[in-house]
């Protein structure tokens, strides 16, 4: 919402000598935010009002070109040369003299142009800053207008000393969307005399009502107001002065009829819509939409009704799209002089689902959705009417149409101590009742309880919590006490905190990049990545209102977030990629439905196990994905692509931070490709897989050949033993080479734990180095080179000690793999 301070000032007294910054403190005081504080370029120098007395049409130019003769308050009038076409003679226009800098730093002087002297500018609102329009100059007012003298300094008339302060209003508001609630607030903040622009009374229309008006579902509409206006002028200019403070407030001027409207939205807070009147066919109905209606709105944009949305229909169907936009059949257009005006009290829940589900916000809706005052709906209509009466010629026919199904709103019961004790603030029970009373509310009882009946206005006011936040705030935050209880000394992080920092800062010591991702997933996600419909993966948990209905569910696999960073860095020209993340994945199983707990008190152990018991199980996953070259090359070799086995080596990096030990054997799962994807396991429980991806899902992502990916269930890893720093032998160790040839089909695994298991105590480390087939290894197998690493912790190992390790390290890994020492 944005407020100029002029506006502001005609309604509230404004003690002499506030500052700007005097009413950003207060606004903040007030619970409102301030965003920004806009102020005019400056312009110095000579600017005034000019009225036109002749017109001189130039020729022998490549455009028109106008020398005009200007009274601007001298006696004589000076020439001005102008190209612009949008005024006539009689306009009162804004003439910059010689002298004067106009933003931008652009100075006027006299000059000969054209064949004349120009003595001055006139000016455009672009020029003089207070606007984007430049197609004509700026025009205030007509020949019939004597409101302004020439001569007179524009500065004031433009608005050009007014500051505008943007404020961000919160929800709860929305009476702060107009300058009407803007005033109260800083009237009651600075406990200064204030005038309330929505205090009018309206006239007594006589005759019949206009229109026949019927309401079909008045819980969605309790008010609609509507009177009916003719021999409005159709070319009738908005005044100077309005189309400025819509221009403030960030709203672009359109027509008298239109330009009335949306100033009497900003002053009183309600939204208003003006229907040609000679297009409206038959009586008006508020319903429901029916299946396959459609409606043309304002924007241009044909729009399929789904049945939920409030209609203002006519004999021909629908004609605006209630609280939100009016229909094209009934706009407003340049030759209408007979209108409808409508002023309506929407129930909010309905205003915003429908601009979500059209993704049409508007003005009005955002007023709509925090609530209106139902009782402004005939004060704005009689402050319009007034308005295109004054500047348009239009009078009133007929009656107003105004049924009203409203029932009294309920009073709140409210303990005077109870804001007291809330807060840790003394408020006696007096001004308990002022705090209330200033906001608009009315209050029965003088003694502990008070029965407190909230103004029209705030529909937010539901709760004796309400009603003590509204003390407090005017009271001022800044009195409650701010008091630091005593906490006791933390016991630091808890092991699965430690386990998962630890394992997220392993990942990057070894290259890869954290890259969390939004945990939400579609189908689509889904089946790109070839998930069968029958896996346990599909089991998603929908969120009922989801931001996005693409991605409506929440993750049970880390990998389509992660897949899609690595396209989006890819897609960005990054071609050596390896990212990681860890994070929760949401387990689908059907669950009973969670209750719904009343608001009213605390939930029973009951209830309250019922809720944690429909909490899906959320364990915690890592995954990696990475492509590209792993090592890069250079002057020192060729560099390395990344391979399947740098996916594993992920997982163990992982296992080994975790302290746990993994095994890997073949495995095959949806997203990897079936022949280059590895299981892991701890124990017999699979925890996790890595491998290549398959080329169809590379394909359908569109990512290179060859990338590969890891996922692990963290969870899943048993509790690490309380690590014990291994014994330093002193004495030398015997370092022992040895190659075995092994069938394909025997997992490096299975061969590693066997030399383990058969060199015993004395084995110190266990390293694969080589991996080689071809001759002489025979076909179907491959040579796995071994470094072990013997010492004992109390004697230096004699050549006899070593072999025999050696030699039954062999004979284990023999007997269970049918291994061959290699020669």
């Amino acid at each position: 919402m944005r407020v100029p301070i002029g506006w502001l000032a005609e309604h509230v007294d404004l003690p002499a000598g506030t500052t700007v910054e005097d009413l950003d403190t207060a606004f903040v005081r007030l619970g409102l935010e301030v965003e920004e504080i806009h102020r005019t370029p400056q312009t110095t120098g000579p600017l005034v009002v000019g009225r036109v007395l002749a017109i001189e049409e130039l020729t022998g130019f490549k455009k028109p070109i106008r020398f005009c003769q200007v009274d601007v308050g001298e006696g004589a009038p000076r020439g001005i040369v102008c190209g612009a076409r949008n005024f006539a003679v009689g306009d009162l226009i804004v003439a910059a003299l010689p002298g004067a800098v106009l933003p931008g730093d652009f100075a006027i002087a006299a000059r000969t142009t054209y064949d004349h002297v120009s003595d001055g500018m006139i000016c455009s609102v672009r020029e003089l800053g207070i606007g984007e329009d430049h197609a004509g100059i700026l025009v205030l007012g007509h020949a019939d207008d004597d409101d302004l003298a020439p001569g007179t300094p524009a500065a004031g008339v433009l608005g050009l000393d007014d500051v505008v302060i943007e404020l961000n209003v919160t929800p709860d508001r929305g009476y702060c969307l107009a300058m009407r609630g803007i005033a109260r607030e800083i009237g009651t903040g600075l406990a200064v005399d204030w005038r309330d622009p929505g205090a009018l009374t309206p006239p007594a229309w006589s005759g019949p009502p206009a229109w026949q008006v019927e309401i079909a579902d008045p819980a969605r509409c309790d008010r609609f107001s509507m009177i009916a206006m003719e021999g409005l002028d159709p070319t009738a200019p908005s005044p100077w002065w309005m189309r400025r403070r819509l221009a403030q407030s960030g709203i672009r001027s359109i027509s008298l009829a239109v330009d009335v409207t949306n100033y009497v939205m900003l002053e009183l807070g309600q939204p208003m819509h003006a229907f040609d009147r000679d297009a409206v066919r038959g009586p008006i109905v508020v319903r429901r939409a029916k299946p396959g209606e459609r409606l043309t709105t304002l924007d241009g944009a044909d729009r399929a009704l789904d049945g939920d949305e409030l209609l203002i229909t006519d004999d021909s169907g629908p004609i605006g799209l209630a609280g939100v936009m009016g229909g094209a059949s009934t706009e407003i257009g340049d030759g209408t002089t007979a209108v409808l005006l409508e002023a309506a009290h929407w129930e909010p829940t309905g205003i915003a689902r429908t601009v979500r589900r059209h993704k049409l916000p508007s003005e009005a809706a955002k007023r709509f959705e925090r609530g209106t005052d139902p009782e402004m709906t005939v004060v704005a209509l009689a402050r319009a009417a007034a308005l295109l009466a004054q500047y348009g010629g239009a009078r009133v026919v007929g009656g107003p149409v105004d049924p009203d199904t409203r029932g009294p709103r309920p009073a709140i019961a409210l303990d005077a101590g109870r804001p007291s004790r809330i807060s840790g603030v003394d408020y006696p029970p007096s001004q308990v009742i002022e705090a209330l009373t200033a906001i608009g509310a009315s209050v029965d009882g003088g003694g502990a309880q008070l029965q407190v009946t909230p103004p029209s206005w705030r529909p937010d006011l539901t709760d004796p919590a309400d009603l003590v936040e509204e003390v407090v705030r005017l009271a001022g935050y800044d009195d409650i006490p701010s008091v630091l209880p005593n906490v006791p000394p933390g016991r630091g992080l808890t092991e699965r905190q430690r386990r998962r920092r630890s394992i997220g800062r392993a990942l990057a010591e070894a290259g890869y990049v954290e890259a969390p991702a939004y945990p939400f997933v579609g189908t689509a996600a889904l089946d790109a990545l070839g998930i069968p419909e029958d896996d346990v993966r599909r089991q998603v948990v929908v969120v009922r209102n989801p931001l996005s209905e693409e991605e409506p569910a929440l993750r049970t696999t880390l990998l389509p977030g992660l897949l899609a960073t690595l396209a989006r860095n890819l897609s960005r020209g990054q071609r050596d990629v390896a990212v990681f993340e860890h994070g929760s994945v949401f387990a689908g199983d059907r669950r009973t439905p969670a209750p719904v707990p009343g608001v009213d008190g605390r939930p029973d152990d009951e209830t309250l196990a019922a809720l944690l018991g429909a909490v899906p199980a959320q364990p915690w996953h890592v995954a990696v994905a990475l492509t590209g070259s792993r090592e890069p090359r250079g002057w020192w070799g060729p560099g390395r692509p990344a391979s399947w086995a740098d996916a594993v080596q992920a997982a163990r990096i992982v296992a080994a931070t975790a302290g746990v030990e993994l095994t890997v054997r073949a495995g095959e799962l949806a997203p990897w490709h079936p022949g280059r994807c590895a299981e892991l396991l701890v124990g017999d429980r699979v925890v996790g897989h890595a491998g290549e991806l398959h080329p169809r899902v590379l394909a359908a992502l569109d990512l290179p050949a060859r990338t590969c990916a890891m996922e692990l269930d963290v969870d899943a890893l048993p509790p690490a033993p309380i690590p014990v720093g291994p014994h330093v032998s002193t004495f030398p160790p015997v370092l022992v080479d040895l190659a075995l040839v092994v069938p394909d089909e025997v997992p490096a695994a299975e061969v590693e734990a066997a030399l383990r298991d058969g060199a015993g105590e004395l084995l110190e480390s266990l390293r694969l180095f080589d991996v080689y087939t071809g001759p002489p290894v025979p076909a179907g197998s491959r040579s796995l080179a071994y470094a072990l690493t013997l010492r004992a912790p109390d004697r230096t190992l004699t050549g006899e000690e070593a072999n025999a390790a050696r030699d039954a390290a062999i004979a284990v890994a023999v007997e269970r793999t049918g291994a061959v020492l290699r020669a």
